[in-house]
């Protein structure tokens, strides 16, 4: 009897035991709606090194009713941390590197090319006070080869097979991290929640996400809820599942070289709302694109906007408004950036040219108070209008509650006569950029489009 008095009493010894590991077992990270102020939100990149001569906080600080005068009310800044000097890349024709943004040296100090914290704190409150959201750079793949970790932990690291600190591609300033080390993943999370604490900044642009393990960035998330809801930008678009729970957004590149290509004349005009389908069919309902035609990758190393759409640039900033997703502007582009900025020296944006404000300030404020442009789930599902030219002409309708957008484009350099051959979208309209009324039904589906012409129309 004592024997089995024994066992019985072990055996409850270790249900207790193994129940209590399960009740403290770590929550399972789930997904959250996005913050409300994102639903129709135009995010603005800043180069800070390039946006103005001084290339300083404080002089963008200057310059911060500018861009509220535009319609902004996102700024996305590019990493603001000291830069790593080790293995720095120096462009060809020059002698000297003020080295890339993304060799972090340190991920809780401020770049004194900028300013100082004092300075980047004021920026902070002042665009609070503005009504601006603040996102940070934050670049999680890797660090400078002279970031302080390595020395303190160098097993947060990948080594090469002669096992030394990997390098990441051809990028000679920055070492691989390792996300098998748990100690490393809690600090990158503690390192985020500094800037959230301490500057109470309202999002993250994650560099190189799709990199990172998808885990990682869940369990991130999660932590971040805990001081603050915030907005998640991955860099990445063929891991739609880390919009599941980790990211509100991610990159809409496939989009972005489909419209270079219709613009070129290489694509059909109807393969872009063929792509819109296929995004909307594979990326998580809680989540969306961000849409593009230029940002300081694809500026830098790519082309200019004007280099990669030709006259058609206008039309695809139009769609970039109005397909569902969040527009991005970069810095200089309502100034018609038209030179690749230089990623490791100074070169400033020209702010001369003002001929495209106009435009942008139509663009922005139409997504602000149009529903039926804004993100899921708060606007309206595109739907394609049936035209007799779709291999050059881009039609296309949203609605929500009682909101109504139709957006025709001639994606071409031709003249063209096209016939809407649609009913879906029959009504009364107002053309958004000349304010012109338009009745469009049976007497009327007839457009007559100019070479690259546009129209954006939103409903009575």
């Amino acid at each position: 009897m004592r024997s089995i008095r024994i066992k019985i009493i072990f055996l409850f010894t270790f249900a207790t035991l193994l129940s209590g590991c399960f009740l403290f077992k770590k929550e399972a990270p789930k997904a959250t709606p996005y913050p409300d102020w994102v639903k129709n939100s135009v995010i603005y990149e800043t180069n800070t090194r390039q946006y103005s001569a001084e290339g300083t906080f404080k002089a963008l600080e200057a310059d911060l009713p500018r861009i509220k005068d535009l319609g902004i009310n996102v700024l996305w800044l590019m990493p603001i941390y000291p830069i790593g000097e080790i293995g720095r890349k120096v462009p060809a024709g020059a002698k000297t590197s003020l080295g890339s943004y993304y060799s972090i040296k340190d991920y809780e100090a401020i770049n004194p090319e900028f300013g100082t914290a004092e300075n980047f704190k004021s920026l902070v409150t002042k665009a609070h006070e503005m009504g601006f959201k603040i996102m940070l750079d934050w670049v999680a793949n890797h660090t400078a080869r002279d970031n302080h970790w390595i020395t303190e932990h160098p097993d947060w690291y990948k080594k090469d097979k002669q096992g030394v600190i990997a390098t990441p591609f051809d990028w000679t300033d920055c070492a691989q991290l390792d996300y098998s080390n748990k100690k490393m993943r809690q600090a990158m999370v503690s390192s985020m929640k500094f800037w959230v604490n301490n500057y109470d900044i309202d999002g993250f642009r994650c560099d190189m996400a799709g990199l990172v393990p998808t885990d990682f960035w869940e369990d991130a998330r999660t932590e971040l809820l805990k001081i603050k809801h915030l907005y998640l930008l991955a860099e990445n678009q063929d891991k739609p599942e880390m919009c599941k729970i980790a990211f509100d957004s991610n990159y809409g590149w496939e989009m972005h070289h489909l419209m270079s290509d219709v613009t070129k004349g290489k694509k059909k005009a109807d393969e872009i709302l063929k792509l819109q389908s296929k995004i909307d069919s594979t990326m998580p309902q809680r989540a969306f694109k961000l849409n593009f035609i230029t940002n300081h990758d694809e500026n830098s190393w790519n082309g200019t906007a004007k280099e990669k759409f030709g006259n058609g640039e206008n039309c695809c900033a139009v769609l970039t408004f109005t397909l569902p997703g969040m527009p991005l502007i970069y810095n200089g582009q309502e100034a018609g950036l038209n030179k690749r900025l230089s990623f490791f020296t100074k070169d400033q944006i020209d702010w001369s040219d003002t001929r495209m404000v106009p435009f942008y300030k139509k663009l922005i404020s139409l997504k602000h108070r149009n529903q039926a442009l804004w993100n899921p789930p708060y606007g309206g599902k595109l739907i394609p209008l049936t035209n007799s030219a779709p291999d050059k002409i881009i039609s296309f309708f949203r609605s929500s509650e009682n909101a109504r957008v139709m957006v025709l484009i001639n994606m071409s350099q031709d003249t063209i006569t096209a016939n809407i051959t649609s009913t879906l979208a029959d009504g009364k309209y107002i053309n958004t950029l000349n304010k012109n009324k338009i009745n469009f039904d049976a007497d009327n589906r007839t457009c007559y489009f100019e070479p690259w012409e546009y129209i954006v129309m939103e409903g009575e």
